[in-house]
């Protein structure tokens, strides 16, 4: 019995297996597919396939299999199938479906699909779907759906059992009943186990949660995703500005969101623009579309880099002491590198809802700690490694004061040179302060950029990322400068 299990729960069909299924008008094959193999497994096996082939999936299949599977196939897909079925055999499938996972299509689609969409639905899945798409894409208003089990309060729990079994199956879920009062405000929810152990006489008022998580049609959905994760939630009820009920959101939209969310800010943090097709559905010139742009807008702002660049290798100290222009590269990515990390970490932090922007003065003083300590290691050894890099030959002092120090290294045993060794140390001390400057000032602004873009309602991981490497480009340059002539002021 465990094998039988087992096998079932990893069974699996490739699109070959299914399309001769279909070919053959095997319904009872097909029929042990849905039941064994995860249907968005079977919807992913077939989404190259011609639209005839898919509707004859629909016609051999039993609706209950079928509505998922609809749900599961790709944007494309589904409009191609649309086109290709009858009127009659569209309004099978658009009414077996959620209404909110076809106010998701339908929102993707061209005007003269949609609007054949909307002709299918019944009266009251379109008026569904009307509603979900008036809401601003992005809020819990528009990620909702009005398939859900309302009761009032008052209801005894047989009855309300009773009309469970009535209505249950259409609802998208049955594990969280929501409750409301007669003047139709919500006032709690009731988790179905709770239902089960109660007396039968009892009313969902005796035994419903009132101190429940809630959100409204406006709420943000990455913020609503976070309340699924903080609270554990199965489901959560979406209220007007009245208060009242007006749908819920469910666990697997919750996921969906996070998941959107993750891909979009790894997407930003390498400067590209969020796709929204899987990789395989995607042309290379969606991809170029996505890429260009982004790096168009940081070559513009790397422009104050290049023009700071230009300007201080025209100054004297940069024309004399040549090997200073050989530490730019190293200082400007790790200084880059260290905001990054800051970055990443406040952007996290930001998304889980760690701390607010308003913290912006306890979360800063934290970082100036932080900073300071990995400034002060990565200094440290920045110092003795690039003292054994003048050592041994690695990088080489060139001519200083008409004294030619190429030469001079540890496998030629000349390099014990007393103005030599000074000269090295203090390249090694300007290279290693800057390092230690640049590390502290990228980790603050790499604190303060994201904790910015919030304040504003901006997503941290759109303007951080682009924003850091330019500020800290320009800033390590004039903290080199300004170093350099301090510890060389006769080449200033």
């Amino acid at each position: 019995m465990e094998n039988e299990i087992e096998q079932t729960l990893v069974a699996e069909i490739s699109p070959e297996e299914l399309l001769a299924l279909v070919k053959a008008k095997d319904r009872n094959g097909l029929l042990d597919v849905f039941e064994k193999v995860p249907t968005i497994d079977i919807a992913e096996a077939a989404n190259d396939f011609e639209p005839s082939d898919l509707i004859a999936i629909f016609r051999l299949v039993k609706t209950e299999y079928t509505a998922e599977f609809f749900d599961g196939l790709s944007q494309d897909t589904k409009e191609n199938l649309i086109k290709a079925m009858t009127d009659k055999e569209l309004v099978a499938v658009i009414n077996s479906q959620a209404a909110d996972d076809i106010a998701d299509a339908v929102s993707e689609m061209p005007a003269n699909l949609a609007s054949r969409v909307l002709r299918a639905a019944d009266k009251e899945m379109r008026s569904d779907i009307n509603t979900l798409l008036n809401y601003k894409e992005g809020t819990a208003g528009a990620l909702m759906t009005t398939e859900y089990l309302e009761f009032v309060s008052t209801l005894t729990v047989d009855k309300a059992i009773s009309e469970i079994r009535a209505k249950g199956k259409d609802a998208e879920t049955i594990y969280t009943i929501f409750v409301r009062n007669r003047s139709r405000h919500f006032v709690g929810t009731v988790n179905l186990d709770d239902l089960i152990f109660a007396k039968a006489d009892e009313t969902l008022e005796d035994i419903m949660n009132i101190d429940v998580a809630y959100c409204f049609t406006s709420t943000d959905q990455e913020e609503v995703a976070q309340m699924f994760r903080r609270y554990d939630l199965n489901a959560m009820a979406v209220l007007n500005e009245d208060r009242c009920l007006i749908g819920v959101i469910t666990v697997d939209d919750a996921v969906d969101v996070i998941t959107e969310e993750a891909q979009e800010d790894l997407a930003l943090a390498t400067h590209m623009s969020p796709l929204t097709k899987t990789y395989d559905e995607t042309t290379p010139w969606d991809t170029a579309k996505k890429s260009f742009p982004w790096l168009i807008a940081l070559l513009v702002l790397g422009t104050f880099t290049t023009m700071i660049l230009n300007r201080l290798e025209n100054q004297k100290i940069f024309a004399s002491l040549g090997i200073l222009i050989a530490f730019v590269p190293a200082l400007m990515d790790t200084g880059g590198n260290a905001g990054g990390q800051t970055t990443g970490l406040m952007i996290r932090s930001l998304a889980l809802d760690e701390f607010e922007p308003k913290d912006v003065l306890r979360v800063l003083w934290k970082e100036l700690r932080g900073a300071a300590i990995v400034a002060a290691i990565v200094g440290s050894f920045a110092f003795l490694w690039i003292t054994v890099e003048q050592y041994t030959g690695i990088v080489s002092l060139g001519k200083i004061n008409g004294t030619d120090f190429s030469a001079m290294n540890i496998w030629n045993g000349n390099c014990w040179n007393w103005e030599f060794g000074s000269h090295a140390l203090l390249f090694s001390g300007v290279v290693a302060l800057t390092m230690f400057c640049a590390i502290f000032v990228s980790k603050i602004v790499g604190t303060l950029l994201p904790m910015g873009a919030a304040a504003i309602k901006k997503d941290p991981a759109l303007l951080s990322q682009p924003m850091l490497t330019t500020i800290m480009d320009a800033l390590t340059l004039v903290i080199y400068f300004g170093i350099a002539c301090a510890f060389f002021p006769a080449y200033a």
